[in-house]
C-alpha cells in the first residue's frame, strides 16, 4: 500500500569499519520526536535507517549526508503506510554547534570538519497532518490498457500518486462479491486508508475464491488513486474467478520403494471433491506424516479436463483441476544411539536399528539393545533390555496401527531381581485431533527374586488405554508450552504359577502447561508454569498376591524426584528395599525459563506417597525439591537436573542428578 502510494529510495547497508570511503566514520545519536500515535511512531522507527544503523553500520561523512536525505523518503512511507499522506517529515542535524536541516547541501561539508568527534545529534520529527480514508474502493475485471501497458506498468510511470493519474485503462467491468467473498475481502469506503488492511485484502479475496473452487482464480495487487482534494484514496482491485472446479485426476511421481496402492488407500483426497488448497495441504501433510518420505510437494497440473456426472460429487461442477504430489523417499534403514544418567537408576547405554519401509508400507521394524544398571543407588548390577517393535500403519482400515513387542529384560533392582520375556500385541486407533486409543494382549513369563525368595510367574493382562494430547507438538521432545496432556489406562491381569490371582492396574495422569506470555509479561514460550498429576490402584488383589513388578512404586523423574527409583513407600525393614504397593499418588509443579543463548533453568517441587491400600493418598507423603539446567538443541533440550528429598526416609538417597533429553513431562 505504502509502496503504491510513495516512490520511496533503497539503501543498501554500508560498511561497518571505523575507516569508510569518504573519511573517518562519524559517529551519531538518533532521537524521534512522538507524534502521540503508537502505531505510526512503531513504523516510523522501523523505516528509519538512521535509527537501525546507527550502532551497526558506521558511516563517513558523506554516506551519512546520503542516510540522512534517503530518511525523508523512508519515513514519509512510514506515515503514509498510516493513511497520512498530507504528513511531513523533519531532520535536523545539531553538529558542532549548529543546527541544519538535513537537506542542507554544506551539510556533508560540516560533518566531515567535525570528523569522528562532533558530537552528531540527529532528531527526526514526523508532522502528521490530516488522516486519509478509503474513497472508492471497486473490485473490477482484468481489462486491457492503452498501447499495451499493463495496469501495475501504468501506476508505475507516476513519481508519486499525489500526481493526479492518468487514466489510462479502458472502461472495466464491475465484479459483484457475494457476501462471503466481501467478508473475506474486508474493505468498504470510508475505512482509514492505512496499508497493512488494503495489503491483505488481496491475499483474503483469493484465498477465499480458490477455497470456494476457483483454482485459477487471480486477484490483483492493489492500485492506488490519490485524491488530495477530498482527502481519500481510491482503490482499485482486478479480479478474475475464472472456473470453479473439483480435484481431478491424482497422480504420483517419485516413488521407488513406498507402494502406490498404499498411499492411494491412505489419501484423504478423491477425485471429484471440491478444490481446495486446505484439503490438499491436509492431504499432504497426512503423507508426510508417515515417516517414509524426506518431502512431500503437491502441485496443480492444468489443463483443467471434464469429469463425467457421476465422478464429480459437486452437483453441476464437470471441469476439474489434476493434481500431482511429488515424493522423495527418505532413508529406509537407520542406526541410532541413547544414552542416559541418573544417580538411582545409574547409566544406560545401547543401539537401535530401525528399517521404516518394510513391507512397502511405511511398517516400521526396530531393534534395539541397552545395557541398564550401570552403577546407581536403586541397582545391584548390570542388566540388559532387548527387544524389537513392529509397527504396521493403516491395520484393516485408515488410522489404525499395529503394534507387536518381543522383549527380553533382565533388572538388578534392590526392590527385587528380575528376568523376563514378554511378547505383546496391540491396536491404536486416532479418534479426532486429539484422542488416542489402544487395547492389546500381553503375555510375560518371568522370575522374581525378592528378599532371597525367587519365584516364577506366567502373567497374561489385556491392556487398555485412551490417551489426549492438545499441546499440538510436531516433535515431542519439544517443551510444551500450553494445552493439556492427559492418559487413562486399565490393565485386567492373571498371575498364574506361584498362587494365581486376579487383579486390574488402574492409573491416571494429566499435565498442563501455562505460559506466561498469556498474561503480557514475557515472550511467548519463555516463562512457562507446568503442573503434572498422578493416581494410580490395584484393585482385586493385596500386596503380597501379585508379582512385584506389577505392584506401585514411586520416586525417580517420572514420579518424585529427590527419591531413588522406587524409594518412596513401604520398604522391607530398616533397609533400602522397596516392598511396592497398590495405591499411588503423585504431583508436581514446575516453572521454567528460558534465557538467551539456548539457556534456560527449570525450578520444581514433586510430592506423593505409596500405599498398602487400593485408595489413592494413603502412606507417608514424601516431598522433594530441585532445579535444573536446559541446553536448546535443534533435537530438543538436554536437561540436567538436582533433587534433594525434603524429608528422607531410612536408608534414602541424600541427593539425585538426573541427565536426559526433553523435559520429565
Amino acid at each position: 500500500m505504502a509502496a503504491e502510494a510513495s516512490k520511496a529510495t533503497t539503501v543498501q547497508p554500508l560498511s561497518s569499519t571505523p575507516a569508510v570511503q569518504g573519511g573517518v566514520a562519524v559517529p551519531y545519536k538518533v532521537s524521534l520526536t512522538s507524534t502521540g500515535n503508537a502505531a505510526v511512531d512503531s513504523a516510523v522507527a522501523a523505516s528509519s535507517q538512521l535509527k537501525t544503523l546507527q550502532t551497526t553500520q558506521a558511516v563517513g561523512p558523506y554516506a551519512l549526508s546520503g542516510r540522512i536525505r534517503a530518511d525523508y523518503d523512508r519515513v514519509n512511507t512510514a506515515l503514509e503506510s498510516q493513511g497520512f499522506y498530507a504528513g511531513r517529515v523533519t531532520i535536523t542535524v545539531n553538529v558542532a554547534g549548529q543546527a541544519l536541516d538535513g537537506q542542507n547541501p554544506q551539510l556533508p561539508d560540516v560533518l566531515k570538519a567535525a570528523g569522528a568527534k562532533g558530537n552528531v545529534k540527529v532528531t527526526i520529527a514526523p508532522v502528521l497532518g490530516v488522516q486519509f480514508r478509503l474513497g472508492q474502493v471497486s473490485v473490477v475485471a482484468p481489462v486491457s490498457v492503452v498501447a499495451g501497458q499493463t495496469a501495475v506498468n501504468a501506476v508505475q510511470q507516476v513519481t508519486s500518486l499525489k500526481t493526479p493519474l492518468v487514466q489510462a485503462q479502458k472502461p472495466s467491468a464491475v465484479v459483484a462479491l457475494t457476501d462471503g467473498e466481501q467478508k473475506a475481502f474486508g474493505l468498504a469506503s470510508g475505512q482509514l486508508a492505512q496499508a497493512a488492511p488494503v495489503l491483505a485484502a488481496q491475499g483474503n479475496l483469493l484465498t477465499f475464491l480458490q477455497e470456494e473452487g476457483y483454482a485459477t482464480a487471480s486477484v490483483s495487487t492493489p492500485l492506488a488513486y490519490l485524491r488530495p482534494q477530498s482527502q481519500t484514496l481510491d482503490i482499485v482491485f482486478h479480479v478474475e474467478r475464472g472456473p470453479k472446479v473439483v480435484i481431478g485426476p491424482i497422480g504420483f511421481d517419485g516413488l521407488t520403494h513406498v507402494r502406490d496402492s498404499f498411499l492411494r488407500r491412505r489419501l484423504t483426497l478423491h477425485e471429484g471433491d471440491l478444490y481446495r488448497p486446505s484439503t490438499i495441504e491436509a492431504a499432504r501433510q497426512d503423507l508426510a506424516s508417515t515417516g517414509v518420505f524426506s518431502t512431500v510437494q503437491v502441485h496443480d497440473a492444468p489443463p483443467i479436463v471434464t469429469l463425467g456426472n457421476t465422478v464429480s460429487r459437486v452437483p453441476g461442477v464437470t471441469q476439474a483441476m489434476p493434481i500431482d504430489f511429488d515424493f522423495t523417499e527418505g532413508k529406509r534403514r537407520t542406526l541410532s544411539a541413547q544414552a542416559g544418567y541418573s544417580t538411582d537408576l545409574g547409566g544406560r547405554a545401547g543401539v537401535s536399528w530401525t528399517h521404516h519401509n518394510l513391507l512397502g508400507a511405511a511398517e516400521q521394524l526396530k531393534l534395539t539393545a541397552l545395557v541398564t544398571g550401570l552403577g546407581g543407588s536403586a541397582q545391584q548390577g548390570l542388566g540388559y533390555d532387548v527387544y524389537a517393535d513392529f509397527n504396521k500403519p493403516d491395520f484393516l482400515r485408515r488410522d489404525q496401527t499395529l503394534s507387536l513387542r518381543v522383549e527380553a529384560i533382565r533388572q538388578l533392582l534392590y526392590s527385587y531381581r528380575q528376568t523376563a520375556f514378554l511378547a505383546r500385541a496391540g491396536l491404536g486407533r486416532h479418534l479426532g485431533k486429539y484422542w488416542f486409543v489402544s487395547a492389546g494382549v500381553m503375555g510375560m513369563q518371568e522370575q522374581i527374586q525378592q528378599f532371597g525368595d525367587t519365584r516364577h510367574y506366567f502373567i497374561v493382562s489385556a491392556p487398555l488405554a485412551a490417551t489426549y494430547d492438545s499441546t499440538e507438538l510436531v516433535n515431542p521432545i519439544d517443551p510444551a508450552t500450553h494445552g493439556i496432556r492427559a492418559s487413562l489406562t486399565a490393565t485386567p491381569s492373571v498371575s498364574l504359577e506361584s498362587n494365581t490371582s486376579f487383579f486390574t492396574i488402574l492409573t491416571a495422569q494429566a499435565s498442563t502447561y501455562f505460559d506466561f506470555a498469556r498474561l503480557g509479561l514475557t515472550k511467548s514460550g519463555n516463562s512457562v508454569l507446568a503442573v503434572r498429576g498422578i493416581v494410580g490402584s490395584v484393585q482385586g488383589a493385596s500386596t503380597y498376591q501379585i508379582p512385584p513388578d506389577q505392584r506401585l512404586y514411586a520416586g525417580g523423574p517420572a514420579t518424585i524426584r529427590g527419591f531413588r527409583y522406587q524409594g518412596v513407600g513401604p520398604q522391607y525393614g530398616n533397609t533400602k528395599y522397596a516392598i511396592g504397593g497398590t495405591s499411588m499418588d503423585a504431583g508436581t509443579v514446575e516453572f521454567r525459563q528460558r534465557l538467551p543463548k539456548n539457556l534456560g533453568f527449570a525450578a520444581f517441587m514433586d510430592a506423593g506417597q505409596v500405599g498398602t491400600g487400593s485408595r489413592p493418598g494413603q502412606g507417608t507423603l514424601r516431598v522433594g525439591y530441585g532445579a535444573g539446567l536446559r541446553y536448546f538443541t535443534p533435537i530438543g533440550p538436554v536437561r540436567v537436573d538436582v533433587a534433594l528429598p525434603m524429608n528422607r526416609p531410612a536408608q534414602g538417597d541424600k541427593w539425585e542428578l538426573y541427565l536426559g533429553l526433553g523435559e520429565t513431562f
